[in-house]
């Protein structure tokens, strides 16, 4: 598993999102893009980043960033969790964890649970921040949008 470093281009994938359509790495090119890492859908600490991210969704499109949740989970699952928590932006389904080891997401808590990372790409795919915290979620948002307006400095 090799740990995406600053500069390193995005992963190539291809993976279903919450209405079974297929979002690749191509179509999130030229476009800043935050990936997050989470460990599951419905769980409170999940619940609490996910909302954090839409309820700060407004900030990222306003500075053309497309916001994308990655966890284990199913499809299905991600539907009902983003039709719950009236979630606006796309999670994808990474059932048997391959972009989680192409971006080297690390194992926490004694290696029982799935890493919750946040990547911040610029509009040329090159990884530009990661924010690696298990139980700091809204520190998660912070730490993305902060880049951001870097980027759009």
């Amino acid at each position: 598993m090799s740990k995406l470093s600053i500069g390193d281009t995005m992963p190539t994938f291809s993976l279903q999102d919450q209405n079974k359509n297929v979002v690749s790495s191509e179509e999130l090119k030229d476009q800043a893009v935050v990936i997050y890492f989470y460990p599951k859908d419905d769980t409170p600490g999940c619940t609490k980043q996910a909302c954090s991210f839409r309820d700060n969704f407004t900030s990222f499109e306003d500075m053309g960033a497309r916001v994308v949740g990655v966890s284990a989970d199913s499809p299905t699952s991600h539907k009902k969790f983003a039709e719950k928590h009236r979630l606006p932006f796309t999670l994808l389904s990474d059932k048997d964890n391959k972009l989680r080891k192409q971006f080297g997401v690390p194992r926490s808590l004694f290696g029982t649970l799935p890493g919750r990372v946040t990547y911040v790409f610029d509009k040329n795919s090159k990884l530009v921040h990661t924010f690696n915290s298990q139980l700091n979620t809204k520190k998660h948002i912070d730490e993305a949008l902060a880049h951001l307006k870097v980027l759009q400095a």
